[in-house]
């Protein structure tokens, strides 16, 4: 019998709408260094500064999209794991989450304990940062280290060019893309501008020209704005979307730092007041719909942009657990490396 376990890692999400959940959460996720990077004492003092108000104003938003089963995001990625299971053949998928249950920890231990030696770490996000996959990585190798578990690790690459996941991207947004519209908009989550200077801190990172567009393989590797770009472009070649019938913007920003530019307020406010009446908005850098998706686009997002005067914004669904991006998957994490 082939032993090797496939372990699927998105973000995660509250146990529950409630405020003590929400809070909970988002601690969790907010001291997380690779979040805010920041020194622990000044990291410590903004966090709990923002938990005085948001976990309240946060659990309002994920009740509005809650689903009966619960948050949309672990649905959906559950889904995909059983998915997954007719894609794997070489052993069982299992699924954790960064931040909330089930954890990295518990999820690698509980693998371990099974058996399963090998083990293919995928980090559910298409473009690289460290707040997403660098985070996930250093927790799964923290756990292995700390718990002295004999794992060989494989870990899944950022996919953001691959075939594979632009022809998935393709599948799935094809029949919205075949309706009449006037404009589609690919929003990317945002990142603060210190997160990719810091990285490459020789590297210009100005909103206002597509400096990542052309940037060297080099840059790129570690760029987020760059890997969005690229995610975009070729998409756009591959459904023969001509220039000015679709634009990019970054969303989800947090407090007062300069994050990447353009923001997605700021695109649906100048397209509706150019004219656009129907605007399709896909978000690539999430493959499961989740608050971000669900509640900042498809109920805030619209609402915005029928107040700047335009009449319809239609919100693509993600990736999800489409039979194509299942496919996908597995021929990504069959090429997946090993772990150093």
């Amino acid at each position: 019998m082939t032993d090797h376990a496939l372990l699927l890692v998105n973000l995660g999400s509250p146990a529950s709408t409630s405020v003590a959940d929400v809070r909970s959460y988002l601690n969790q996720f907010l001291m997380d260094p690779y979040v805010i990077d920041l020194p622990w004492p000044v990291r410590r003092l903004l966090v709990s500064l923002i938990l005085i108000k948001r976990p309240e104003q946060s659990a309002h938003a994920y009740a509005s999209i809650w689903w009966d089963e619960g948050s949309p995001l672990v649905v959906l990625s559950r889904r995909l794991q059983q998915a997954m299971t007719r894609q794997w053949p070489h052993g069982p998928v299992e699924l954790a989450m960064r931040y909330g249950e089930p954890s990295i920890e518990s999820t690698l231990v509980r693998m371990a304990a099974a058996g399963h030696k090998r083990i293919t770490l995928a980090p559910l996000y298409p473009q690289f940062a460290d707040s997403t996959t660098t985070t996930v990585i250093e927790e799964a190798k923290r756990v292995l280290r700390e718990k002295k578990l004999d794992v060989q690790l494989s870990v899944l690459q950022p996919f953001y060019d691959q075939p594979e996941y632009i022809d998935a991207l393709v599948a799935t947004t094809q029949p919205y893309l075949e309706q009449d519209f006037d404009h589609l908009l690919m929003s990317f989550h945002g990142l603060p501008e210190r997160h990719l200077k810091k990285l490459n801190p020789g590297h210009s990172f100005d909103g206002g020209g597509d400096c990542c567009a052309g940037a060297p393989p080099e840059v790129v590797a570690t760029c987020y704005r760059g890997q969005c770009l690229r995610t975009a472009a070729q998409f756009a070649k591959r459904m023969g979307l001509p220039d000015g019938k679709w634009s990019v913007s970054f969303q989800s920003r947090l407090g007062r730092a300069k994050w990447i530019e353009p923001y997605t307020e700021a695109r649906l406010d100048e397209l509706a007041k150019s004219g656009v009446k129907k605007i399709l908005v896909m978000c690539p850098a999430f493959v499961a719909d989740c608050i971000e998706t669900l509640e900042e686009i498809g109920d805030r997002g619209k609402e915005q942009f029928r107040e700047a005067g335009g009449e319809e914004l239609v919100l693509v669904p993600c990736l999800n657990d489409d039979a194509h991006w299942a496919k996908a998957l597995a021929t990504l994490c069959e090429r997946a490396p090993l772990a150093l």
